[in-house]
């Protein structure tokens, strides 16, 4: 016989939980389980009704499938609340079941999760505020999105960090959140008609956006999975991409078309010729990020670079609030020329997307310019670099510094932190801890994400990336 589950709403979570421990504790197996919502349950008219809980009874569930559930909640898909329960229930027999990735529904779950990660993310990225009046004849913001799945309160905590000192009010037709007097009032979906349409703002808006569209980094397939057309009718400037793509291939050809110059190419080797001969205490001084890509390469001022393919500078806008400074390239950043590409590059990113920090509007780089390594058959493994080469490369990072003026420098590492501070730092104890520097930036300490990489224990590796992420967002909070 199937006992019948009826939930409240599609992000009846609570209700969920509570039906759950009822129904594991009566034994009743997930095959015997109908998850439904609302009118729903007419369905099943033939069903068991949900059995009690016994007041006395209880168990125990890991911290991390509590939060893997609520994920699931947020999904779009119809089997979520039944994938949940599955789960819970195997967990009775295998306690370390959400270790096995490999197992087919907990991969599932993970990417469920995932999915619903990156909704609310894309969220942070869309979501488009236009001013109205409020009840009192005020100022509020209204914006109105349809997320790809029901991650609005995954996405909420960042709009409070952001706009703590606004009125505002975000709408789905899943679920609204207002934000007002201190406080998140969650309630039902709202259609697209209760958003104001448009404000002054946004021919500003179409014009900023037209302006930085680079027609020869266009990629179509690209573009329309990070920002997916369902999206485009909630963004302003939306309305101009077809245009734009229409002509992208036009303009990349006039780009072409116009190499650069001569001058400019006399220019780059010249940099190179200085840096290479000039013993760094001639006034010379790189005048822009791009004039530092140019000349680390040509970098002699230790004995790194003896063995690295080539140097690797730091990458990201020429003005950035937030840098973050690793310790050194890594074989495939080596190979690539560019910072943070390899397994701890990949991690890095996925933490920085959970935090909500844009990694296109943050400078990435290193302590150390150039790979330093020990070889081992074909293999090249990394080597930590002494405090010479860190003083002795410690003279680009304060160039890198000087040009792109950070608000906050987050130190990943202790050899980072050794660059960054100016000395020795111990990472388990110092960091979080924001510390004002010389040039008026603000650093703060974390772990690199390697660390991680190499904890061999599954919850461990939870809990130490969990902290990471902490770290990132408390140093994008103190950056805005």
């Amino acid at each position: 016989m199937t006992t019948l589950v009826r939930l409240a709403s599609e992000l009846d979570f609570a209700g969920w939980r509570t039906a759950a421990r009822a129904l594991r504790l009566n034994g009743v197996a997930p095959d015997q389980v109908a998850w439904t919502v609302g009118r729903e349950a007419e369905l099943y008219a033939d069903a068991e009704p949900l059995p009690q809980a016994p007041e006395t009874a209880a168990f125990a569930a890991p911290r991390a499938f509590l939060a893997l559930a609520e994920a699931l909640s947020m999904h779009r898909a119809p089997e979520r609340f039944a994938l949940a329960y599955r789960l819970l229930w195997r967990l009775a027999g295998q306690p370390n079941l959400l270790s096995l990735i490999t197992d087919p529904e907990v991969e599932r779950a993970n990417r469920m999760a995932r999915e619903v990660e990156r909704a609310a993310y894309r969220m942070k990225q869309y979501v488009r505020f236009r001013k109205v009046a409020d009840e009192a004849g005020g100022e509020a913001y209204i914006a109105w999105i349809e997320p790809e799945h029901r991650a609005l309160a995954r996405a909420a905590p960042f709009f409070v960090d952001r706009f703590a000192n606004m009125a505002w009010a975000i709408l789905t037709p899943d679920q609204t959140v207002r934000w007002r007097d201190g406080a998140l009032e969650f309630g039902p979906g709202a259609p697209r008609e209760a958003a104001p349409k448009d404000d002054e703002l946004e021919a500003m808006w179409r014009t900023y956006f037209a302006s930085t569209f680079n027609p020869a980094r266009l990629k179509v397939k690209a573009m329309t999975t990070q920002m997916p057309k369902r999206l485009w009718r909630n963004l302003p400037e939306a309305e101009l991409i077809p245009s734009m793509i229409a002509q992208a291939a036009r303009r990349s050809d006039a780009m072409v078309a116009n190499p650069p110059s001569e001058p400019a190419r006399r220019t780059a080797r010249a940099i190179q010729r200085k840096v290479r001969d000039a013993p760094y205490d001639d006034g010379y001084r790189p005048n822009s990020t791009q004039e530092v890509w140019a000349a680390v390469d040509a970098c002699r001022r230790c004995e790194l670079w003896r063995n690295a393919t080539q140097g690797v500078a730091g990458e990201g806008p020429a003005r950035a609030a937030l840098m973050l400074v690793g310790e050194q390239p890594g074989d495939q950043e080596d190979l690539a020329g560019k910072p943070f590409v390899g397994p701890a590059g990949q991690l890095l990113n996925r933490a920085l997307e959970e935090a909500g920090v844009p990694r296109d509007l943050t400078y990435v780089t290193n302590a150390v310019k150039h790979f330093k390594f020990e070889p081992r058959g074909k293999r090249r493994i990394h080597a930590k670099p002494n405090a010479g080469e860190i003083r002795a490369c410690r003279w680009w990072l304060d160039s890198e510094r000087r040009l792109v003026k950070p608000k906050v420098i987050v130190a990943l590492g202790a050899t980072a932190g050794q660059a960054v501070f100016g000395h020795a730092v111990s990472v388990m104890k110092d960091r979080g801890a924001p510390e004002s520097l010389g040039d008026g930036a603000t650093g703060l300490l974390t772990v690199h994400p390697s660390y991680m990489l190499r904890i061999p224990d599954e919850a461990d590796k939870a809990r130490a990336y969990a902290l990471f992420v902490q770290d990132l967002k408390q140093a994008w909070s103190l950056a805005a």
